[in-house]
């Protein structure tokens, strides 16, 4: 990719990952929890390895490697896919979209308590203190959490922790393995696939009613959620740098509102979107972005 092409990459998979959140909803329809992190996972590694093949990259075949990837598999797929989609049988989709934004200030957490040897700057404590706010003004804190479900909002932030444990533990244990990305998520979606399938076996099938709708969000949640997507991340940071790719994640909560809003006709209460403005701009805060602009 030239280094002046990525946008169009970047749009796609802002509008991807934020419509991953109404796939998921799309898809408890006829599948469980189980179901439907089994589904995204199983498909994507699918997709992937198709690319693979088709470029010529080998997978790892050492042992460690491989344990260290399906760690890391936990807490990237299958921890956060059962979560998110146990959480939006008792949340919106839209909520779901917005506290997934929290996760750059969820690995600023885990970076700060885990792995002290980063010390706190202070605009970090100010983004996190804006993120705090903005989570707590999207589940209207002031109504005890408003219309959402105690268990399905405790179950986001799991999964958002979940996510911001992953990233320091890729970049200290995982990166320097010298891994081509394409390898690295393969192996990880393959290690997922493998660990959720006695899941999807024990109880993975809702409903035995397959709609052309729910299917092709599964679809679309598979091959390009869990699996292109990962492709085109890593050509938007080949070809504009990590921190433009990074910030994927301030898009995807407006495609989420918008597309619940549009075609699930979720309720948006006014405090959503005041929150979700609230949260990305304490992730900005807490990368710095103002300053290096």
């Amino acid at each position: 990719m030239k280094k002046n092409n990525w946008l169009p990459a970047y749009i796609a998979l802002g509008i991807v990952w934020g419509c991953s959140f109404i796939f998921i909803k799309l898809g408890l329809n006829f599948l469980t929890p189980f179901g439907v992190a089994f589904g995204r996972c199983a498909l994507g590694a699918l997709a992937l390895i198709t690319i693979a093949q088709i470029r010529g990259i080998s997978l790892p075949r050492e042992r460690s490697t491989w344990l260290k990837l399906w760690i890391v598999s936990l807490l990237l797929n299958v921890l956060p896919g059962i979560l998110f989609a146990y959480a939006e049988v008792r949340v919106t989709s839209v909520v779901a979209g917005i506290i997934n934004a929290t996760t750059p200030l969820a690995t600023l957490i885990v970076i700060l308590i885990a792995f002290q040897e980063e010390k706190p700057h202070g605009y970090q404590i100010v983004g996190l203190l804006f993120g705090a706010v903005g989570v707590f003004t999207v589940l209207g804190i002031w109504r005890g959490i408003g219309h959402n479900s105690l268990v399905g909002v405790i179950a986001l932030l799991l999964a958002v922790s979940c996510y911001g444990l992953s990233f320091p533990i890729i970049k200290k244990f995982v990166l320097p393995l010298g891994l081509k990305p394409e390898a690295m998520a393969t192996t990880q979606l393959i290690s997922a696939s493998i660990t959720l399938l006695p899941l999807f076996l024990y109880s993975g099938i809702a409903k035995d009613q397959f709609k052309v709708g729910p299917v092709f969000a599964m679809l679309a949640l598979g091959i390009f959620g869990s699996g292109i997507a990962y492709i085109w991340n890593f050509q938007i940071i080949a070809a504009a740098g990590s921190s433009i790719a990074s910030s994927v994640t301030y898009i995807t909560p407006l495609v989420a509102v918008i597309v619940g809003w549009i075609f699930l006709s979720e309720k948006i209460v006014w405090n959503q979107p005041i929150g979700a403005l609230l949260v990305v701009l304490g992730a900005a805060i807490s990368q710095n972005r103002f300053h290096r602009a």
